[in-house]
């Protein structure tokens, strides 16, 4: 489905005063998962009642799970996906991880300091940044084992440093106790961060408390925090939200987001940067 498909009005309508409450939820359902996003105010005009009745209904579908209320109006629900170790997503929508590498990569200049989070997208970054040999004299922090080696062919041009904490195998990275004390030191230019999904209600999603004070930790670090995830993220959501969108500077994804979680991130006043495939 098209952006203009999802963001067009709904055609008017005036059969909502003839419908019973459970049809009109039931329409407001059928609406609802064919764009996406439908705004309240389509919604009553649409079924010809008025937008607190809409509200009304729409409380009583997110109580059953059928929808759930966002920022100006509707949207199906998220899946909500299980965690899977590093091994398994290594290669998921690898093309893309590459281009958000890329693109992360482009921002970077001589003498930059950078924290890479732990993950498989940030993984693609620490290999970009050890092949980009006219990059020199850059500091990168990281909390992922697996992030470390990969950079360490790059090692003098580029130094790693690890930050430390309790190994968390499932991710190959550090966490708490002991991972922040570096991060609580530094101030670093940009911080480049993982996630398990964009949920345009909550925020930037991730599995576990562990992650969440990690993540935390970068983006309070840098001077710029910028999420890096794939498009499949911006139809996920996930248990803990680590962040709110006004304490980000960026999204970077790439591939096909989802045309009305992009535009609700973009309302929360987030920029979103859409990387070109690597040719």
């Amino acid at each position: 489905m098209s952006e203009a498909q999802r963001s067009e009005p709904l055609p008017a309508g005036g059969a909502g005063d003839t419908l019973a409450s459970g049809e009109r939820r039931q329409r407001i359902l059928s609406l609802v998962r064919a764009r996406d996003f439908v705004r309240i105010q389509d919604l009553s005009r649409q079924l010809g009642v008025s937008e607190v009745t809409i509200r009304s209904d729409v409380d009583a579908l997110a109580r059953d799970g059928g929808l759930r209320r966002v920022r100006g109006g509707v949207m199906r629900v998220l899946q909500t996906v299980p965690e899977l170790r590093y091994e398994a997503r290594s290669t998921d929508r690898l093309a893309e991880k590459k281009a958000i590498a890329a693109a992360a990569v482009a921002m970077l200049s001589d003498g930059d300091s950078v924290i890479l989070d732990a993950g498989t997208t940030t993984m693609e970054i620490a290999h970009a940044l050890a092949d980009r040999t006219d990059l020199t004299d850059l500091t990168v922090f990281t909390a992922g084992l697996n992030v470390a080696l990969a950079l360490e062919r790059a090692i003098p041009r580029i130094q790693v440093i690890v930050t430390g904490g309790a190994l968390r195998p499932q991710q190959h990275s550090l966490v708490e106790p002991l991972s922040t004390l570096v991060l609580e030191r530094i101030r670093a230019a940009i911080g480049f961060v993982g996630c398990n999904g964009i949920d345009p209600s909550l925020g930037i999603m991730c599995m576990s408390l562990p992650d969440a004070g990690l993540k935390q930790a970068i983006i309070a670090a840098s001077h710029r925090s910028i999420i890096v995830a794939d498009a499949s993220k911006f139809s996920q959501t996930s248990l803990v939200r680590f962040c709110p969108f006004e304490e980000i500077d960026m999204v970077l994804t790439a591939g096909t987001p989802d045309p009305a979680a992009v535009g609700l991130v973009a309302e929360a006043g987030v920029e979103v940067r859409v990387a070109e495939a690597v040719g």
